[in-house]
């Protein structure tokens, strides 16, 4: 029996793998692209489909948002660089959308499995959905997998952008569902002065302790 090929994916807090590729608005080494900017590497199992469609257009009404949130947007297909200009000259011409991000053109597969988005029990050669959230520091710092027939929530994308630099610039953490002006999660106290000081504080809203919210 032949053996399967295992794609190492990945993980949370990794130094995003570095790769050099083409791409629709040129060539690209990743370590280099967008100094100093988060980065959203999202992938799509191929080029004129129509869940693919619908999401590249996602991303694409939302560059000017994401340029606000100092992040920069990494498209990817196993497909060939022709096929990505066609597929977006024809999107442009039917719906007005501009996919002006560039998309990698990952025909040898390298980058796909560089970030185990080829997962062969779903496709050997169509990369199922995935989306990698990394740092300015090149940190990977959330990752998300669809399954090649369910597309991605932008909301949600959103959201998690905004939560994950949030915290990393108020050095708290986000509670379920929260959404900008919510109320957010103070660290836990560490040491019995810690907790004295918690259990008397009045400025939060405290469950416990161990769990108290904070209006920011």
């Amino acid at each position: 029996m032949e053996e399967q090929e295992v794609f190492k994916m990945p993980l949370i807090g990794d130094k995003a793998p570095d790769f050099e590729a083409v791409t629709t608005t040129g060539k690209m080494k990743f370590s280099d692209y967008a100094p100093g900017k988060w980065k959203i590497l999202f992938s799509h199992p191929a080029d004129f489909t129509p869940v693919c469609t619908t999401e590249m257009s996602g991303f694409a009404q939302n560059q000017e948002l994401f340029a606000d949130l100092n992040t920069a947007l990494i498209g990817l297909s196993i497909d060939s660089i022709h096929s990505h200009l066609a597929w977006v000259n024809n999107v442009r011409e039917k719906t007005g959308v501009y996919f002006q991000f560039p998309i990698i053109a990952d025909l040898d597969m390298k980058v796909s499995k560089l970030y185990g988005m080829l997962q062969p029990s779903e496709s050997e050669t169509a990369a199922v959905r995935a989306v990698f959230f990394i740092d300015p520091e090149n940190k990977i710092r959330l990752i998300m997998y669809y399954p090649l027939n369910v597309g991605r929530n932008m909301n949600e994308i959103i959201r998690a952008l905004k939560a994950l630099q949030f915290s990393d610039k108020n050095k708290v953490a986000i509670p379920l569902n929260w959404e900008p002006g919510d109320k957010v999660i103070v660290p836990p106290p560490k040491t019995l002065e810690e907790m004295d000081a918690r259990i008397a504080d009045t400025s939060c809203e405290k469950v416990d302790f161990y769990l108290a919210k904070k209006q920011l």
